[in-house]
């Protein structure tokens, strides 16, 4: 699934190399805040603040994991597939592709018949 996005505000996010960083380490596997943090030698707090980024523009997902000691945490992972910048006689168009969950394939498909 695709979408057109504002180029100044996805590119304001992604010239962040904490951000980059980020996304390419949920990419393929959900990561909690404090295996980024180790993964991408910065603090907790600097990872949340990137986090909230990704999520306001829904760059990342996160989902709450039960601990067997009644404590929960969440784990982020890309919601990221592609993106495309396409120049225009007007400028430049971004579109966005997220990544397709079983959910939002099956959805697809029933739409689709």
């Amino acid at each position: 699934m695709s979408e057109e996005c504002d180029v100044e505000t996805i590119g304001s996010v992604l010239n962040d190399a904490v951000a980059r960083s980020i996304l390419v380490h949920v990419r393929s596997e959900a990561m909690s805040a404090s295996t980024l943090a180790e993964r991408c030698d910065v603090s907790e707090v600097t990872i949340y603040r990137r986090l909230e980024t990704l999520r306001d523009h829904d760059l990342v997902t996160a989902t709450t994991v039960p601990d067997r000691d009644g404590h929960h945490y969440k784990v982020y992972r890309a919601n990221l597939h592609r993106l495309t910048v396409t120049l225009t006689d007007d400028g430049f168009d971004l579109s966005v592709e997220r990544t397709e969950t079983p959910a939002d394939r099956l959805t697809r498909l029933i739409e689709e018949l």
